[in-house]
């Protein structure tokens, strides 16, 4: 068994769902299911994400060896089911589903009470760190006057929130398809580092992001009618609405929080996850792409500084690689490359 990638995927879950339950008590707010009023219950989304990759795994397949034989269709479900849905693969989703969905629901929690135990926000530190960087200028005077705020507006508001399904999607995939179920394990380990990790870093170093903090600089792109715009404007109303008590506080998260950039570091993970697991030369330059392009949409907006980019691909990397160690994956080459050293959890093989 995969117990060492079992035993932190567990443990990660764990030790957040206890800070999400400790802080909760302590600063009487109750824990929430952040994404609740939005597309159902988190429990009945993962659950009907993956039966959708089960139909989208068996459903295609079946057609396609059937010939469009229903005579022959039965057997061919059979089949899959008992050579790649096993109790492996069965404890592989569950556990993954389970442990991610402890670990996500906790992050939310404790990034909305944050200002409630941090009052102290270091956002004029990290413009300072901007300007110098970018020689007495800002990132995004650069990025407005170099792309505009037109249409360019528009292609980077959806590509950002591309990252919203993008974390279910890719979880699910990883969890179902992989014939070795070791990759299922690196990627849902590395995911729940990964949001931890970030979880951790608003605390150390807690920031509101430029858009919030200087949002005068960003009105251009914000008034563009952009979906990026209409959500950094949601996120504004709901977190002063959490923070006041005002009526209708009643279910809402504050999600506003900068350091470190979270979307840089799960579409790195993804990019990641692409370049050493599959061997499709178009997905990856996709998710390398998306994982550019995002960073460039990050201080575009003003969702993050420079420094809460290089945090994000900081904890991207740290996930990986402890995830993929985790999962008995051995690294070569500088680490550049990696093979596995289970492909079940009871069946050792070499390179």
């Amino acid at each position: 068994m995969h117990r060492r990638a079992w035993t932190l995927l567990v443990g990660i879950a764990a030790t957040m769902g206890v800070l999400a339950f400790a802080v909760s008590y302590l600063y009487d707010r109750p824990l929430l299911d952040p994404e609740g009023s939005f597309l159902g219950p988190t429990w009945l989304r993962l659950p009907l994400l993956l039966l959708g990759a089960l139909l989208l795994d068996l459903l295609p397949r079946t057609l396609w060896f059937s010939r469009g034989n229903p005579k022959t269709m039965p057997g061919i479900v059979r089949e899959r089911l008992r050579t790649h849905w096993d109790r492996d693969r069965l404890t592989l989703v569950a556990l993954g589903v389970f442990c991610f969905y402890i670990t996500y629901v906790s992050y939310r929690n404790l990034k909305s009470v944050l200002p409630e135990v941090i009052d102290t926000k270091y956002d004029r530190e990290l413009h300072l760190v901007d300007r110098v960087l970018m020689f007495g200028g800002d990132p995004s005077d650069v990025l407005h006057a170099v792309l505009g705020t037109g249409i360019s507006a528009h292609v980077l508001s959806y590509i950002y929130l591309w990252f919203l399904p993008l974390v279910p999607i890719a979880l699910t995939a990883w969890l179902v398809f992989p014939k070795n179920l070791s990759y299922g394990y690196w990627f849902a380990t590395s995911q729940c580092i990964a949001w931890t990790l970030g979880t951790l870093s608003y605390y150390l170093l807690p920031t509101l992001g430029p858009g919030f903090e200087y949002s005068a600089k960003y009105k251009d792109v914000v008034d563009a009618g952009t979906p990026s715009g209409d959500l950094m404007d949601s996120l504004s109303n709901s977190r002063a609405t959490v923070l006041s008590q005002l009526d209708g506080a009643e279910g809402l998260v504050n999600s506003v929080a900068g350091f470190a950039s979270l979307h840089t570091a799960i579409t790195l993970l993804v990019a990641l996850m692409v370049q050493f697991t599959l061997q499709s030369r178009t997905l990856k330059i996709v998710f390398w792409a998306n994982f550019g392009i995002t960073v460039v949409a990050t201080l575009y907006f003003g969702w993050h500084y420079i420094l809460d980019d290089v945090a994000g691909i900081f904890i991207a990397f740290v996930a990986f690689y402890v995830g993929g160690l985790a999962s008995g994956h051995k690294f070569e080459r500088g680490s550049l490359r990696s093979h596995p050293t289970t492909t079940t959890d009871k069946v050792p093989v070499d390179r």
